[in-house]
C-alpha cells in the first residue's frame, strides 16, 4: 500500500475539514478517529450528539478536532434553508421544501462543503449511491473544467506476487452505465487529473476494448478511438492511446508485438473501460481474483470533493476515503489558486 502511505503522507501537509453525514454509524466514528490521530484531517460527524458522544466515549482524541452538528437543531439551518431555495427555485423549491431536505444528512454535509465550512464530505455507509451522488450534484455542483461527474477506482498492487507494483487507475467502475464517445473522453480526461493530484503519477491514458490498433472492426471500437483523439485535441499534454486491449496496455512484451508505435502501450497507468459493465467486472476481479487492494468508487468531477462509502464498509474504508478526500480537496484549492493568478 505504498502509494496510499504516499498519499497520507501528503495529506498530512495540508490537512482539511471532513464532514461525515452519518455521524451514527460505530464505523464512521472509528475511521474519523483514526484520521484526526493521524493528524490529515479535523472532522465534522452530524446526527444526534448525545448518541455521537457515546459512541466517540472509549477513544483517546483531541476533541477539538471532530466537531458534532445536529441538522436537526443547528445554528446554520436558516441560512441552509435560503440558499437551497436560492440554488434550487428554478426546480420549485420552497422554503418548507428545503427545510425537509437539510433534514437528510447528506444535504446538510453538502451545504457545509458549498458554503466552505468544510472542505469534503463523505457518506454511503448507509445511504445509497443515488442519494449521495443526487445531492453531491445538486448542492455542490460540476466542475467548471468537466461536463460531467464520473468515478474511479484505486487498484493498489503490493503484494510480493504481483509482477506490476504501485497504483493504477480504473474508471469508469462504479457510476456512468454506457458513456458514449464523448462521455468517455471526459471520463479518461478526469482520471487523469486523478492520477496526477492525489498519486503524483504522470498519467498514460490507455483507452481499452477487444481490440488493439484495428485488429477487430465495431461501432464499440469506434467509440474508444473517437474518446481518444477528443483527449488528444482536448488535453494535448495528456498520453493516451486506443483501442488497446489490456494485456498491450499493461504488459511491455505485448505492447512490443501489438502496438509498437504507441507510446502508452506497455506503461499505462490510467486504465478507462468502454462501459460501466466491463469496468465493475474488472476492478472486483483484480481485487478477488488479483488481491489488489481497491480504494474507491472516488468520485470525480465536483466542485468541491463528496465521495461516496459502500454500505459494506468497515473503519479502514472510511478512514482511506477521509484520506482520499483531503488530498482531493488540496487538489482543488491549488487548482482554484491556478485560475486565480
Amino acid at each position: 500500500m505504498k502509494p496510499f502511505y504516499e498519499l497520507v503522507l501528503r495529506a498530512q501537509k495540508t490537512p482539511k475539514r471532513i464532514v461525515l453525514a452519518e455521524g451514527e454509524d460505530p464505523r464512521i466514528v472509528e475511521g474519523a478517529v483514526r484520521a484526526v490521530k493521524e493528524g490529515f484531517a479535523t472532522v465534522t460527524l452530524l446526527g444526534d450528539k448525545t448518541k455521537i458522544a457515546r459512541l466517540l466515549a472509549p477513544y483517546d482524541y483531541e476533541e477539538d478536532h471532530i466537531q458534532l452538528i445536529d441538522p436537526a437543531c443547528s445554528k446554520f439551518t436558516p441560512g441552509f434553508v435560503e440558499e437551497l431555495v436560492k440554488l434550487r427555485q428554478h426546480k420549485g423549491m420552497t422554503e418548507e421544501k428545503a427545510r425537509e431536505e437539510l433534514a437528510k444528512p447528506q444535504n446538510f454535509a453538502n451545504m457545509l462543503v458549498r458554503l466552505s465550512f468544510a472542505d469534503g464530505s463523505v457518506a454511503g455507509a448507509q445511504l445509497t449511491t443515488a442519494d449521495v451522488v443526487r445531492s453531491a450534484i445538486q448542492i455542490i455542483g460540476v466542475d467548471k473544467r468537466y461536463s460531467m461527474i464520473s468515478s474511479f477506482f484505486i487498484m493498489m498492487l503490493c503484494e510480493p506476487f504481483h509482477d506490476m507494483k504501485g497504483a493504477l487507475i480504473f474508471a469508469d467502475c462504479g457510476l456512468v452505465v454506457d458513456p458514449d464517445g464523448e462521455e468517455l473522453s471526459q471520463i479518461g480526461i478526469a482520471a487523469a487529473d486523478s492520477a496526477k493530484s492525489l498519486l503524483n503519477l504522470d498519467p498514460r491514458i490507455a483507452m481499452l476494448s477487444f481490440s488493439t490498433k484495428g485488429s477487430a472492426s465495431h461501432p464499440n471500437v469506434d467509440k474508444v478511438n473517437y474518446a481518444a483523439d477528443r483527449i488528444k485535441a482536448l488535453r494535448p499534454d495528456l498520453p493516451v492511446d486506443g483501442d488497446l486491449q489490456l494485456d498491450a496496455s499493461i504488459i511491455p512484451s505485448v505492447s512490443e508485438s501489438k502496438a509498437p508505435d504507441s507510446e502508452v502501450a506497455g506503461h499505462a497507468n490510467v486504465l478507462i473501460f468502454p462501459d460501466l459493465e466491463a469496468g465493475n467486472i474488472a476492478y472486483k476481479m483484480a481485487e478477488r481474483i488479483g488481491k489488489a487492494h481497491a480504494i474507491g468508487p472516488v468520485l470525480q468531477g465536483l466542485a468541491k470533493p463528496a465521495n461516496d462509502l459502500s454500505r459494506g464498509c468497515d473503519a479502514d474504508a472510511v478512514y482511506r476515503m477521509i484520506a482520499v478526500t483531503v488530498s482531493q480537496a488540496h487538489a482543488h484549492s491549488c487548482a482554484r489558486a491556478n485560475t486565480q493568478s
